[in-house]
């Protein structure tokens, strides 16, 4: 009798061609981008960590929420976020998430994340290029404005 396993398909659709896609120059930007595209809804009720998708010249490719949590947190499976990041053959990220409290200041857990995030990136050869926190008025947070990527 043979062996059957199932099939793995690997797949990226394009919707919007490449020379469309946004250009990042600076946190700033990366950050009113979010603002503008942050479901103003829910940015004061939960927290949500998304990862902005890069290629080799900082456009961006896609934006993909990795985890929605509750009011003060949100897990983040590495498998996951690494694998959308690797799906999409992204060469650069940027990670973002809210504070629904307003608070822009980077926790003890932000910065552990951040920190595992960015060796695992290393490890890929995937540039961590910062982690936003952002709250609801479109202030924010950047790691690497305050050098701490």
């Amino acid at each position: 009798m043979k062996s059957q396993v199932n099939e793995i398909k690997v797949s990226y659709k394009e919707r919007i061609t490449s020379p469309f896609w946004r250009k990042i120059k600076s946190s700033k930007d990366a950050a009113e981008m979010l603002h503008e595209l942050w479901d103003k809804d829910t940015i004061q009720v939960h927290e949500s960590f998304k990862v902005i998708l890069l290629n080799n010249s900082n456009k961006v490719k896609g934006i993909y929420q990795i985890s929605q949590g509750g009011i003060t947190g949100t897990l983040v499976d590495l498998r996951i976020l690494f694998a959308v990041v690797l799906k999409t053959l992204s060469v650069a990220i940027i990670l973002t998430h809210n504070h629904p409290s307003g608070t822009l200041k980077a926790s003890t857990a932000d910065r552990q994340i951040t920190r595992k995030i960015k060796d695992a990136a290393q490890l890929l050869d995937i540039k961590l290029l910062d982690h936003l926190i952002i709250v609801s008025n479109g202030d924010y947070y950047s790691f690497a404005d305050e050098g701490i990527l």
